[in-house]
Order: C-alpha cells, then sequence, then structure tokens
C-alpha cells in the first residue's frame, strides 16, 4: 500500500475528518512528497528544518498564509500517520507553528438578496419545484451542502417542521420555517415520486436521471440562479449556510442556539459571526451618521 493510500485511510477511518479535509490534506501531502523527491528524500528521513525548509518554499511560492498553514496542519497528520505504522518514532512536524493567518469575515447576502434569490426558481416546473424546496431547506437551516445533499426522505418530520440532520459527532433537529415546509411538501409529494429513479431510492433530492443529487450538480443550480437574480455577490452553498446565521444573529437569536443548529463543536467558530454583525453595524453608523 502506497503512503497516500494508507494516509485516505488514516483519515477517512482513524481522523473521520469531512470530504473537504481529507480532499485538501491528501493534496498537501502529494504536493509535499513531490518536493521531497526533488531534494532526494525520503518522508521517513526528513528532519524538522526540511519542513521548515518546505514551508518556507511554499511562501515564496506566493502561498497564502491560510494555505501554508493548512499545509502544516495536513503534514503533521500525515507524519502522525507515519509514527502509527511505525516507520518512523518522531513527527517532524510537530512544535512547529507559523502565524496564525488572519480570519476573514464570511461574505453574506442582505435579507432583501436572500428574497430575490429564492423567487428565481420556477414551482410550478418539476425542476424548480426540486430546486426551491433544496434553496429553501439550506437557508432555513444552514445546513452544509454535504449534509444537504446527503439527507434521505426519512430526515424529514413536515408535520413537526423539523429536519434530522446526521452530523459527525451527533444528530441534529434543526426548525424549518412555514414556506421551506411548504416547498418541501410539493417535492415531496407531487414531483420527487416522478424523478426517482427506483420506488426505494432513500434520497431526499435526486437529479435529473432519479439518483442522489451530487455536489458539483447542486453548485451548477446555485450559479444559475445567481445569475438568473442578476445578484453581484458570488453566491456558494456556504454563502447561505453564512446568511443564515448572520440573519439569526441580527434578530437576536443567541449564540449557543446558533452554534447548535450549524453544528460547529467549539463556539469560537460561531463567534465569527458576531465580528460579522458587529462590523456591518459599524459600516452603518460609519455612513448614516452626520457626524461620522
Amino acid at each position: 500500500m502506497d503512503d497516500s493510500k494508507g494516509f485516505e485511510i488514516y483519515l477517512t477511518e482513524e481522523r473521520q475528518v469531512s470530504d473537504n479535509t481529507r480532499t485538501s490534506y491528501l493534496r498537501d501531502a502529494g504536493q509535499y512528497l513531490h518536493w521531497l523527491e526533488g531534494e532526494g528524500l525520503i518522508p521517513e528521513a526528513a528532519a524538522q528544518g526540511d519542513v521548515e525548509r518546505y514551508l518556507r518554499h511554499l511562501t515564496a511560492a506566493g502561498k497564502s498564509a491560510a494555505t501554508v498553514t493548512r499545509s502544516l496542519a495536513s503534514l503533521k497528520a500525515f507524519y502522525t500517520f507515519l509514527m502509527g505504522t511505525g516507520r518512523i518514532a518522531v513527527n517532524p512536524a510537530r512544535g512547529l507553528s507559523l502565524v496564525r493567518a488572519e480570519r476573514k469575515l464570511p461574505q453574506i447576502l442582505t435579507s432583501k438578496e436572500v428574497e430575490l434569490f429564492l423567487e428565481q426558481p420556477n414551482p410550478a416546473e418539476g425542476k424548480g419545484c426540486r430546486d426551491k424546496a433544496m434553496l429553501e431547506l439550506l437557508y432555513a437551516t444552514g445546513i452544509r451542502v454535504s449534509e444537504l445533499i446527503s439527507l434521505d426522505v426519512g430526515h424529514l418530520n413536515l408535520a413537526a417542521g423539523f429536519v434530522r440532520c446526521p452530523g459527525r459527532e451527533h444528530e441534529r433537529m434543526i426548525p424549518l420555517y412555514p414556506t421551506a415546509v411548504r416547498a418541501l411538501q410539493d417535492y415531496t409529494e407531487h414531483v420527487r415520486p416522478r424523478m426517482v429513479d427506483r420506488p426505494d431510492q432513500p434520497a431526499l433530492f435526486v437529479n435529473m436521471n432519479g439518483e442522489r443529487m451530487s455536489r458539483q450538480g447542486f453548485w451548477k443550480i446555485i450559479k444559475h440562479y445567481q445569475e438568473k437574480a442578476g445578484i453581484q455577490t458570488d453566491i456558494t452553498p456556504h454563502t447561505l449556510r453564512h446568511s443564515f446565521a448572520a440573519h439569526l444573529l441580527e434578530n437576536g437569536a443567541d449564540l449557543r442556539s446558533i452554534q447548535e443548529m450549524l453544528g460547529h463543536a467549539d463556539i469560537s467558530s460561531t463567534q465569527i459571526y458576531v465580528q460579522l454583525v458587529n462590523q456591518k453595524l459599524k459600516d452603518v453608523y460609519n455612513k448614516a451618521h452626520p457626524r461620522a
């Protein structure tokens, strides 16, 4: 078994990281191994100084501070994997640290932009009805796109107005506002039965071939309706997640409740929205106050 395959199994089965994290760590490790080969080294022979040289190489190549920081995290995980195989006794990346990259505030939509965006799908058409249900559910709950496309029909409880979202650590019960419930009812009762490829298909959202919706397929849906709405802000599935959290906070929701709905393990991840709302208030103040 080669290093990349073994590392992938380690990340998936032992670390149980998200799909995005696994992809990033594997890419970072692959680039590092390629660099080591050019230096005439193998990973078992690399010392801490070699890892430091590689990080300087990334910086000199114009990589952002965030990318270099993530690469270091990837290498720490990679060498932890090698230690677990017994091939090395010391992790050469352990103990290394970088100046923490300044975290950018997430981009969100205004309430009017969200309304405009959600108005774009035509629910009278099968595809539009499905798209309307997906977008309403995403903004109603703030779930990740990976969680959205992984939902099964059994995760919905429309009578109670909730969706069960299986997470990495625990299952979350997230409420749905009435418009989202109606959109999901229309889709599940009238459209989905005609779209599925087989009666026992569990996926809540399916593509035009009747199979589970993919990330790429949903990304195209987002971009289509952004263009149709004429919204200049770049919209991604995470934009709706960020907008969901910021709008809840603006309207009085407490941080712990937002943390629970988003599925953040650490509340520090949720506190970024406090900074976002405070910055927005500051911008409004500076534009509107006569003495600002």
